[in-house]
């Protein structure tokens, strides 16, 4: 099988990594909690004010009634900081060495040379390394950690910082608010297009641990952007939680592309908040790919704020045995003129369950609308499940809406066909679950492809 050399597939990041940490909390959620947090990252007043309004509204809010089962989460059995570094380094050579060789294995400082704008790692609740092209930062581009954002750029963070997802947006969403550390801020000037990717990535190493990255990109009039994430985390028997929130910002005629590609261990639960807010003429693409965790609760959205903005959401997912990848996209139109595409796949295996959530919402006023949905969600086998939820509300006459939606399992056909023509039953699974994923492959760098490749290999061994 061709390799390429950002890898992080189960055999590469299954092990723990015995790091000494710099400051690790003792398990358990309260406000001493969030106002220790603040305290650590030296945060001005209305950080702090933030966070605790933040906090207050998490505790109030009742845990979601819909969706995956939540039940087994134990707030109180989670620790929501872990440092792992006392700061955040331009250069590998300053990284703590045990925390370098996990990037480096994973890829990430080869990949930075090679084909990246710019590279970020963040390890636990802090980041270790942020850099960017030196003649990106010549023309005014910033891609740090958000925790130093907030030291070097203030009035440029609080302007955008919770609008776009206020704290209030839901449960998971307040618990970022109060206790987010790390992530990326990206602001681009107006029209300054970066010509390769920027990357972070985002690694869970202890067990029974919290990740609460918060991640703020803002592209100025005319500017363009492609960010790159990715995840992993080591098996434990043990929960642990992410819960990021990531707030995209696309001025006028700016483009942005937001890629993630993430492979946590099964004993994580992934529940993030991602939105956009696109202005006029603005065209933002979300390609959300989920393999791994216990449970994904995960639906990237785009606010189409004014006319002439454009939306394109692509998002994949594989349920493997004990896994519920509930995921999916929301197209939000307020303004005229605006267009929206939203493309689903799914595969569910074993005992794995995908269920598909999609929303398409037209207000009032929003005339002109053009928005297609669809959903494709394929079962490997008589124990899986999947399930599609579209939902379509439109409050205005003029408009063209439309949802299609199929749900099947691998035909006996197909699998006699390619049989017959030399390949072995897995193989011809295999290919076949190669040409569902086509849409969401020929986007992906390629490097980037040929890792989603290996990825959907390794989750279909021993599949019959």
């Amino acid at each position: 099988m061709e390799t390429s050399f950002l890898d992080i597939a189960q055999t590469k990041y299954g092990d723990k990594d015995n790091i000494e940490y710099f400051e690790k909390f003792p398990k358990g959620l309260n406000k001493e909690v969030v106002i220790k947090i603040s305290k650590l990252k030296n945060e001005p007043q209305w950080m702090l004010d933030f966070r605790l309004k933040a906090f207050e509204h998490f505790l109030q809010r009742k845990m979601p009634e819909w969706g995956a089962d939540l039940s087994k989460i134990n707030f109180d059995d989670i620790s929501y900081y872990a440092s792992s570094t006392e700061k955040v380094s331009d250069s590998w050579d300053d990284v703590p060495e045990n925390i370098k060789k996990t990037f480096e294995r994973l890829g990430i400082p080869e990949a930075e040379k090679k084909f990246l704008a710019g590279a970020g790692a963040m390890y636990e609740s802090t980041t270790a390394y942020h850099k960017l092209r030196e003649d990106l930062e010549k023309k005014g581009v910033i891609f740090c950690d958000t925790d130093t954002a907030l030291q070097k750029y203030p009035e440029l963070l609080k302007q955008w910082f919770g609008k776009v997802i206020p704290y209030a947006d839901n449960k998971f969403a307040a618990l970022n608010s109060a206790l987010w550390s790390g992530g990326s801020f990206i602001y681009v000037p107006k029209n300054v297009k970066i010509d390769l990717p920027l990357q972070a990535y985002f690694r869970i190493n202890a067990e029974n641990t919290g990740q609460f990255e918060r991640t703020l990109i803002i592209v100025d009039e005319g500017a363009e952007v492609c960010y790159i994430e990715g995840c992993s985390a080591p098996r434990y028997s043990s929960q642990s939680l992410h819960s990021a929130v990531v707030e995209v910002v696309a001025l006028k005629n700016s483009r942005v592309r937001y890629t993630t590609l993430q492979n946590w261990s099964n004993n994580i639960y992934n529940l993030v908040t991602k939105r956009a807010y696109a202005y006029q003429g603005a065209y933002v693409e979300w390609l959300d790919c989920n393999i791994g965790s216990a449970v994904t609760m995960k639906y990237p959205s785009v606010c189409l704020m004014e006319e002439g903005a454009k939306a394109n959401i692509l998002s994949v997912a594989f349920a493997n045995s004990g896994q519920h990848q509930d995921a999916g996209a929301k197209a939000i139109h307020i303004a005229p003129n605006t267009s929206s595409t939203i493309i689903s796949k799914s595969i569910s295996k074993g005992t794995g369950k995908s269920t598909f959530r999609g929303l398409v919402k037209v207000l009032k006023g929003a005339k002109n609308t053009k928005s297609f949905m669809k959903c494709d969600a394929l079962m490997l086998d008589k124990n899986s499940k999947s399930d599609t939820i579209p939902s379509l509300q439109v409050y205005e006459d003029d408009v063209q809406v439309g949802h299609e939606a199929t749900v099947g399992k691998v035909g006996e056909d197909q699998l006699f066909y390619l049989m017959s023509r030399g390949l072995s039953e897995q193989e011809a699974v295999n290919m076949i679950v190669n040409g569902f994923f086509k849409e969401f492959i020929k986007e992906l760098p390629m490097e980037y492809a040929i890792e989603f490749n290996k990825l959907i290999q390794l989750e279909m061994e021993n599949n019959l």
